[in-house]
């Protein structure tokens, strides 16, 4: 007999022309996993604090954070457009674990930038998506500011666009979160997110609120340009995010169509190919 293959709860939300569509149990108001598109929030975090003048984007790595050595070249900028050098994961993690990111510490991060320069194992200048680069920008824009990426998020983010404070978060409400189930229908446990992997990929929102957070930057551009987190391809700019137990994507046209898809267990290629598909598929 061959596998029983589950459907795969699938939540998509979208704007002119878009239609949304919602199946097999998923819950556009309950909180979900993000993944990468947490790296937006991260993002727009260091474009706000530039805007402020609290920060360059071109400051170098070094002048922000004491322990880094000298001589690295990689700015605030590199970190948050991939070009740092440094590698996917964070050293000492392996994509092949269980958890990839659960001996991720922050006494592990502060190790690894008092020798960031032995962990640069690209090119600086030269793109190479990183987690790890994304944990060091999240450290930065905390150090620097004294603040929790919570009120970073909720202050720079959220509050502009009139979004409530907590409703992108790391610690979502207990009760109020979707997530899979595995067999017997329990739970899957996740991976752990928390700690300094959280800017890379950690927020939870529900996919309402993460409809109106993508709208926000993108479309509207309540923020101004989009922070340099954002990939542009042609037309449209767009994120994808992934962890165990769930796959997101998101991606505004310049035309106005927006999308954001949501998929719990999903494979997050096929994710984004449905919601490419869906975004081309519908023509102003």
């Amino acid at each position: 007999m061959g596998a029983t293959h589950m459907p795969v709860p699938t939540c998509v939300l979208g704007g002119r022309g878009i239609r949304d569509h919602v199946t097999h149990g998923h819950n556009p108001e309950r909180f979900v996993e993000l993944g990468s598109l947490t790296k937006v929030v991260t993002g727009t975090i260091l474009t706000q604090l530039a805007e402020a003048g609290l920060l360059s984007l071109d400051d170098p790595l070094e002048h922000r954070l004491d322990e880094v050595p000298e001589g690295t070249g990689i700015t605030l900028r590199h970190l948050a457009n991939h070009t740092s050098g440094l590698p996917t994961l964070p050293p000492g993690t392996s994509a092949s674990s269980r958890d990839p990111y659960a001996s991720f510490t922050a006494p592990v991060l502060h190790e690894t930038l008092r020798g960031l320069d032995k962990a640069v194992t690209g090119t600086v200048g030269s793109r190479k998506y990183s987690n790890f680069g994304y944990a060091v920008l999240g450290h930065v824009l905390t150090a620097s500011t004294g603040r929790t990426f919570q009120q970073l998020t909720d202050e720079y983010v959220l509050a502009p666009l009139e979004l409530p404070a907590g409703a992108v978060t790391a610690d979502p409400p207990s009760g109020q979160c979707l997530v899979p189930t595995g067999l017997l229908r329990r739970p899957r446990s996740a991976w752990d997110l928390s700690g300094p992997i959280l800017p890379a990929g950690g927020l939870w929102a529900a996919p309402r609120t993460t409809a109106r957070l993508v709208v926000g930057l993108t479309v509207d551009r309540v923020l101004g340009d989009p922070a340099p987190t954002w990939v542009r391809s042609g037309q449209a700019l767009w994120h994808n995010g992934a962890t165990r137990n769930a796959s997101a994507f998101a991606a505004a046209h310049d035309d106005g169509r927006w999308i954001f898809v949501h998929r719990l267990r999903g494979n997050h290629r096929r994710t984004e190919r449905l919601a490419v598909k869906i975004l081309l598929g519908h023509k102003r």
